[in-house]
């Protein structure tokens, strides 16, 4: 029986998440809590219900409906008892504004390499091929090991976007199947990083050290984010925590508002939500701190 997972969404022709053009997976699950995060409804791992109340009606189906009864009815809009849903989707099929909606499904290994092999010829004219993302694609390891043996035998370029927040054991069994690994470098210095992420740093500098000092292929990105890691001194000190670990290049993400309405969707509170997205000519002297320190730095 082919392994399964949850899924919350399969790009194609994505061309920022590794090279060529790519079918870009996206797991559920995620052991960070990013202030910033644009993908809010990959932290947890199970299905999530999304409540868009610009177009509920108002007519209470939904609260009728749920056989775990988390709906109710709140002064202007729905309330979701999140911890009452079971992620049966009953309300989803019965809301007649299509105001609810939901993120994540369980799929084998199987259907997702079928949805990946049809764009085999783009990754074969490209030198593209297929990016685990999430979330963090390592918290499912056996789901993810299956989807690899499968694009193996069929010679598919395979990359993972990670966190390196994960238990020795289980990266070093899976970052070497990976032909590349994007890596996010988010601060150097753990408490700053606890305070931006909810975890520290160790066991992403540990995991990050023992990838390079293996031979495996890493590309280091940085997400520059606004009062987080986007000052000159920031840069200077990840700058050098990159040259201790053998790195010699690194991608800047400058801090984008693309999750936003996620937030909404969700039912929580963002806490970017008035800060200015950054675009590379904000950053032009951030990126001379690596330049000046050796190391190929780019967009």
């Amino acid at each position: 029986m082919s392994a399964k997972g949850i899924v919350f969404n399969i790009q194609k022709f994505s061309i920022h998440d590794g090279p060529g053009v790519r079918t870009t997976v996206f797991l559920k699950g995620c052991p960070l809590r990013c202030k910033w995060c644009a993908n809010p409804e990959s932290q947890l791992s199970e299905v999530q219900i999304l409540y868009d109340r610009k177009k509920c009606l108002h007519c209470q189906t939904c609260v009728h409906s749920c056989p775990g009864q988390a709906f109710s009815l709140g002064t202007d809009c729905i309330q979701i008892d999140r911890g009452r849903c079971s992620g049966c989707l009953t309300c989803v099929r019965n809301c007649p504004g299509e105001a609810l909606s939901y993120e994540g499904e369980e799929k084998t290994a199987d259907e997702v390499v079928e949805i990946c092999l049809q764009d085999i010829d783009f990754y074969e004219e490209s030198g593209g091929g297929v990016t685990i993302s999430g979330g963090e694609g390592m918290v499912q390891p056996d789901f993810v090991k299956a989807l690899l043996s499968r694009l193996k035998e069929h010679h598919i370029h395979t990359a993972i976007e990670t966190t390196g927040y994960i238990a020795d054991d289980i990266f070093r069994d899976l970052a070497p199947r990976f032909d590349l690994l994007l890596f996010d470098v988010k601060h150097y210095d753990s408490r700053k990083h606890h305070e931006g992420t909810g975890v520290s740093n160790e066991q992403i500098i540990r995991n990050l050290q023992w990838a390079f000092q293996n031979g495996l292929d890493v590309l280091p990105r940085i997400p520059v984010i606004p009062d987080f890691n986007a000052s000159l001194e920031d840069a200077r000190g990840i700058a050098e925590l990159l040259k201790d670990t053998g790195a010699d290049k690194v991608q800047l993400l400058p801090f984008h508002q693309f999750g936003e309405n996620k937030y909404h969707l969700l039912g929580r509170a963002y806490e970017y939500e008035h800060v200015e997205a950054l675009h590379p000519e904000d950053l032009s002297d951030y990126q001379k701190i690596f330049l000046n320190a050796g190391l190929d730095c780019y967009f």
